[in-house]
This record gives structure tokens, sequence and C-alpha cells, in this order.
């Protein structure tokens, strides 16, 4: 009797870093059958950050589609080409998902087995994953709200200027109070002179407090950038 291969069961979970140097918003870390089989072949590496978990379905990391894909699935804080990354190769096979042919760039060449999901499963976590909020914190709700406030404003767009992200700033970790940076938003966009010219980027550092309320928070914020020039009121970074 030919033994079928078992099915192993995908959970995302969200995990706010508490490395300074890696991305201020969530990793989206997969688990699989309850095991963080990653972090055991590459405890450096980081999974995809919530940010590019906002996009369509076919853009989230994780996705498969009809064609193999091969996935960069956690990577340091540094770069891939620097410290070594940790890859897999993702495909359809019916009503399965498999993840296999990995490649660990890493100092640690050890991989882990391949796996087979259902695929109906497999989809089902993917969407709840992107649609989850309950692992925000008050900073990260209203850098998500900020976003979307400016987005939806069209503002930058008048000043001939690109929104190009809104990000928590978070309290560096292991420093006093007195030289570490309060917690805040950060705003970042760019203005492009004319065709061939330099491009000039900007950003506003918004302090956040936490004795008001988050959505009060996001109108006071949103009304300092709203009220004039972007442009005039935000820091340069050449």
């Amino acid at each position: 009797m030919t033994e079928h291969p078992s099915i192993s069961i995908l959970t995302l979970r969200h995990r706010i870093p508490d490395d300074w140097d890696a991305d201020p918003w969530a990793e989206v870390r997969p688990l699989i059958d309850g095991v963080d089989v990653l972090k055991e072949v590459h405890p450096e590496g980081f999974a995809h950050s919530w940010r590019y978990w906002r996009g369509p379905a076919e853009s989230w990391p994780l996705a498969v589609g009809e064609e193999p894909r091969r996935v960069m699935i956690t990577e340091p804080t540094c770069t891939a080409d620097c410290c070594g990354a940790l890859y897999v190769t993702m495909r359809r096979d019916g009503d399965q998902v498999i993840w296999e042919s990995w490649e660990n760039t890493s100092d640690i060449t050890a991989v882990p087995p391949d796996f087979r999901f259902d695929r109906a499963q497999y989809e089902a976590e993917l969407v709840r994953a992107a649609a989850d909020r309950s692992w925000e914190e008050s900073l990260d709700t209203i850098a998500r709200l900020l976003e979307q406030t400016l987005a939806d404003s069209g503002w930058f767009e008048r000043w001939d200027c690109v929104l190009t992200g809104v990000a928590p700033h978070r309290e560096e970790p292991g420093l006093p109070e007195e030289i570490t940076s309060p917690p805040g938003v950060d705003v970042h966009f760019h203005h492009v002179r004319g065709p061939g010219e330099r491009v000039d980027i900007y950003q506003y550092e918004l302090l956040v407090t936490s004795d008001h309320p988050v959505k009060e928070q996001v109108r006071r914020l949103a009304h300092h950038i709203l009220a004039d020039d972007p442009r005039k009121t935000a820091d340069l970074h050449r």
C-alpha cells in the first residue's frame, strides 16, 4: 500500500520585532504544525513585514499562483548578500500547496523538509492573516489610519509629491530614556523636480501620546500635514 505524504497546517503569527534594525511593522511569521521551523535553520532571519500583506491577494508574500516561484521567506536585518537568507520554492499541486527546494545561504546550511498543505486551509489562513489587526498597538493603528487618510486625501499629488510610506517609530530598546527617541509616526514622501532632475526626499517625524484616543491623534497629525505645502513643513533629506 502506498503511503500518502502528510498534510501540514500553516499558521501565520504577527510579531512586533524587538530588533531596532528590523522593519518597524510586525513580521508575519509562518508556523508549520505549530512549530517555527524557520527559526531552527535561520535564527537571525525575519519573515516578511506586514506592510507587504496590504496589497491584492496575488501580491502577498506567501501567495501561490499557477507557476512555481522561489521566495525569500526569511532574511537578516542587513541584507541577504551580507548574512544570507532562507529561500523556498512554492507551487500548487491540485488541491495542495507544496513548499520544496529549500536554500539556506547563511552560515547555517541546514534546511527544513518539504511540506504539503491543504490548499483551502492554506489560502484561508493567508486571508485571515492579511485582515488581522489584533496584534496592533495604538502606535501601529495610528500609523495605518494616518497613511490611509493621507492617501485618500490626494494632498501630496497636489504638490507634485508622492507619498512613499507611513510607519510607526518605536522607542529603541535598551537605551536610556534621555537618549532614545520618543514613540511616534514617520511619514515619508518625495518630490520630483522634473525629468532628469534630482528627487527631493522628505520626512515628518510626528510624536504620539499615550493619553489621547487613536482617532483624535490621527486627526491631529493629518491636520498638521494637510494645513500647508508639505515641502515647507517636512524635513528635507536629499
